[in-house]
């Protein structure tokens, strides 16, 4: 009979107390109380939260699920508006210098980054960062572009993908100038963004027709990751790369939900409301799901709760 340790390379560990920092897949025997655990992955669930003061779509999303940030996006007209989450409502924040919409999100709620999208006048560049109450400039993208995946903190920020019209380029952000990073193996638009910038997960989007390929970033070059179940675009993600959560988008609008493992996607509970163009935020066990595009601008937000859980083993 095959063991544990010809599958996974090693013993299972006996241990007097539950370690603090599991990784995925790891089974140990907690040896005080006698009792064989793990580490695995849970299906979530999605849950209402409270609503956006304005309904609006394609704004940019950052922060967590009790700490979240929703800027710019399209509410009849091209928005300025921010607005902060307290993991129950949200409140205003400080305008954005530059009203647009398509917009990436980047960081948290006290040190966020908006970049580029559409204006008015066409597409920008710019980027600005916030501080938790106004919107000061940032270093401009080497290129504008809009509908960009994104990933990373204000201070190491990730932009790839995108139109300009469509790309594979990346740029990487450090805190005040954007610079080149590896390109994408498919370029791409309306896609989703995960992780940091030196393991950034890249899915969904469209080139002619909407995607399901999954790329990885190491800081320098783009690699193939498991495909999404679903074909899709305009969707949102959260997470990181190895534990990420991807939800919504179309066409025809979406409310499927996947989490990654850092191989392969699987299907959850989805969300509530099927949408395209909304923002995203949080990680893959507290996710967080606002606004959006059905057949008119939403305000509705949703909250995941779900992912890695320490589970015993039993024989059942």
């Amino acid at each position: 009979m095959t063991t544990f340790k010809e599958i996974r390379g090693t013993t299972i560990e006996s241990v007097s107390s539950d370690p603090t920092n599991p990784e995925a897949g790891q089974i140990w025997y907690n040896n005080t109380i006698g009792v064989l655990k793990g580490y695995q992955l849970v299906a979530g669930a999605w849950a209402a939260g409270g609503n956006l003061t304005t309904a609006r779509y394609g704004s940019g999303g950052a922060g967590t699920q009790t700490a979240g940030l929703g800027f710019g996006g399209y509410a009849g007209t091209f928005s300025n508006a921010t607005e902060e989450y307290d993991g129950t409502s949200w409140g205003p924040g400080g305008n954005l210098t530059t009203a647009r919409y398509i917009l990436s999100g980047i960081g948290t709620q006290t040190a966020g980054l908006a970049v580029g999208g559409a204006i008015s006048t066409g597409i920008t560049a710019a980027t600005e960062e916030y501080n938790g109450t106004s919107w000061g400039p940032g270093g401009n993208l080497g290129t504008g572009r809009y509908q960009m995946g994104a990933a990373g903190i204000q201070t190491a920020g990730l932009v790839f993908g995108g139109r300009i019209p469509t790309t594979a380029a990346s740029e990487e952000y450090d805190g005040s100038s954007w610079t080149a990073g590896g390109s994408l193996s498919t370029g791409r638009y309306a896609l989703g963004g995960a992780g940091i910038q030196t393991a950034a997960l890249a899915f969904g989007g469209e080139t002619t027709v909407p995607l399901t390929n999954t790329e990885e970033y190491d800081g320098a070059s783009w690699t193939a990751g498991g495909n999404l179940n679903t074909a899709r675009h305009n969707l949102a993600g959260a997470g990181t790369q190895t534990l990420a959560l991807a939800f919504g988008g179309g066409p025809p609008n979406s409310n499927a939900t996947e989490q990654y493992d850092g191989t392969s996607w699987t299907s959850v509970s989805p969300m509530a409301t099927a949408r395209r163009l909304l923002a995203g935020a949080g990680t893959q066990t507290a996710g967080l799901a606002f606004g959006g595009f059905t057949t008119a601008a939403v305000a509705n937000t949703e909250e995941f709760t779900g992912g890695l859980m320490v589970k015993t083993i039993t024989t059942s």
